[in-house]
């Protein structure tokens, strides 16, 4: 009975010819994700118990359909990158790609945790494999953890980001955020990373992909240069006396023109607190909400 209903998963995803549509990503992200979890762990916990010749020929053909999904959206990533590379997709059109891709995702309100957004950002951006960090985290920062893709997009839409503006991602790991924040806008972009192996993967993707104003420095946020930015955003990267350090630091910078910044997870409470900041979007009580400030000085 068992192997019969695995027997029947593949043989529908098999038939499903949709699924090698290159614009019907999210129903292949779904498929991939049955394959792995529900079929390929299924056969291997089976397998465990009870070594069967047929379960391990299942296991074999599960693996190959998996792999010929996987294919398809290994070309499509390619050619998709290879098009932001001519900048056929910037601003709206970037928008709209995304939107084509994913049934909308982006204009959905942002839940906890990743979907199928978070993968195809994930792949599109970059064909590398992420490095292990090279160095320990000093005391207050916190271990690095991606920003939910839906949380970049709405504070894309919250900050409408105008020429002359300059984003600054403080913490910001593999590049996401900073890069995504500049095919949306258009806007010179920077990421403060103090791990370099994440900097220097994150520069190349922006090389990759062509973006000139983006760029990601390795330095300890204490020690970076914030002169040039207006636009800022923390998703939690430090804690305690270094996290107020950072905001005295852009307190600062505040004295010479008005600066916002945007903060998501556990730093939102300590950036509420700040008597120069003035909260645009409630308390910033709430760890999964995306929060805007401004400076009031």
């Amino acid at each position: 009975m068992v192997i019969s209903d695995i027997q029947s998963d593949i043989r529908a995803i098999e038939e499903d010819a949709a699924l090698h549509t290159a614009t019907n990503f999210d129903n292949r992200a779904n498929a991939i994700d049955f394959i792995d979890f529900h079929i390929i762990d299924r056969i291997d916990g089976l397998l465990q118990t009870a070594p069967l010749e047929e379960l391990a020929v299942l296991r074999q053909r599960a693996v190959a359909l998996k792999s010929s999904l996987e294919a398809v959206d290994t070309t499509l990533f390619a050619q998709l990158r290879e098009q932001i590379r001519r900048k056929v997709y910037t601003g709206p059109a970037f928008l709209e790609m995304i939107r084509s891709y994913t049934a909308n995702d982006i204009d959905q309100q942002a839940e906890i945790g990743y979907d199928n957004l978070d993968i195809f950002i994930n792949r599109l951006l970059s064909d590398q494999d992420a490095p292990a960090p090279t160095m320990a985290v000093e005391p207050e920062m916190v271990f690095y953890q991606k920003t939910p893709a839906r949380i970049i997009f709405e504070m894309m839409e919250l900050a409408q980001l105008q020429p002359g503006d300059v984003f600054f991602d403080l913490g910001s790991g593999l590049g996401q955020v900073a890069i995504l924040a500049h095919l949306i806008s258009g806007v010179s972009a920077s990421g403060i990373e103090y791990e370099p192996a994440y900097c220097s993967y994150a520069n190349t993707c922006a090389e990759q992909l062509n973006l000139n104003d983006v760029r990601f420095i390795p330095i300890n946020a204490l020690q970076a240069d914030y002169a040039a930015g207006n636009v800022f955003f923390m998703y939690t990267p430090f804690e305690g006396a270094m996290l107020q350090s950072v905001l005295d630091i852009l307190q600062a910078e505040a004295q010479r023109k008005t600066i916002t910044i945007f903060s998501y997870g556990p730093c939102s409470s300590h950036v509420a607190r700040q008597s120069w900041l003035s909260c645009i979007n409630g308390e910033g009580d709430d760890l999964y909400k995306l929060y805007e400030f401004r400076s009031v000085m």
